[in-house]
Order: structure tokens, then C-alpha cells, then sequence
């Protein structure tokens, strides 16, 4: 088992930036690859951003690529995601996943290729 916790969620102004984290703690040498997605009130859970923990390729949604970026540090067992130029539509609840193994980068954006997940941290962008 992996436990995930996250945080740094909060309230932005449009333009603003937030860092959201990640702390892994049990079965983290069977991490293949962690990931960010986020879920809007009445919409579906989406691919954010993730990042492959033994090599660290990442993977971006293109509607957040350029003003997201992920990173991990593995001595921490902790991934970030750096959050720029957020705008209202970010809004949405955060959550961080991990998936035990990275099985090609088709696999990288789909909720059922990730194992475990974190209870999620809330993420709001006033206009």
C-alpha cells in the first residue's frame, strides 16, 4: 500500500501560482509513475500532469502544458506540481495518484492505469 497526501491547495487570483505536493509514505519503492488529476464540480476526473519516479519523463495535459510543471524529489518520496498563470477554469479539487508500474506513455492519462490516490486538496481561481 501507498499513502498519498496532499497539499497546498487554496484561493488565487487569476494570474496567480500555487504549489501543490504530495507526500508518499509506505510501499514507495513500487512507484512507477505519479500523477496529478483534478475534477470540477459536475465534470469528470482529468489528466493534469505526471511524471515518471525512476527517470523522471513527464507528461502534460495540453490545456495546462506550459504553465504547469510537475517535479519530484525522491528523497522526499514527494511530487510537486508548480501551478502558473492559473486561471478560473483550474478550479477544481486536486488529486495525486500513483500507479506501482509505467506500462508506455498511452497508459499515462488514464484514471484506471493508477493504483492508489490521495484524498484530494481544493484549488479556487477568482476572476
Amino acid at each position: 500500500q501507498v499513502q498519498l497526501v496532499e497539499s497546498g491547495g487554496g484561493l488565487v487570483q487569476a494570474g496567480g501560482s500555487l504549489r501543490l505536493s504530495c507526500a508518499a509514505s509506505g510501499r514507495t519503492f513500487s512507484m512507477g509513475l505519479m500523477g496529478w488529476f483534478r475534477q470540477a464540480p459536475g465534470k469528470e476526473r482529468e489528466f493534469v500532469a505526471a511524471i515518471r519516479w525512476s527517470v523522471g519523463n513527464t507528461f502534460y495535459a495540453d490545456s495546462v502544458k506550459g504553465r504547469f510543471t510537475i517535479s519530484r524529489d525522491n528523497a522526499k518520496n514527494t511530487v510537486y506540481l508548480q501551478m502558473n498563470s492559473l486561471k478560473p477554469e483550474d478550479t477544481a479539487v486536486y488529486y495525486c495518484a500513483v500507479a506501482e508500474r509505467y506500462s508506455g506513455s498511452y497508459y499515462v492519462s488514464l484514471s484506471r492505469t493508477y493504483n492508489y490516490w490521495g484524498q484530494g486538496t481544493q484549488v479556487t481561481v477568482s476572476s
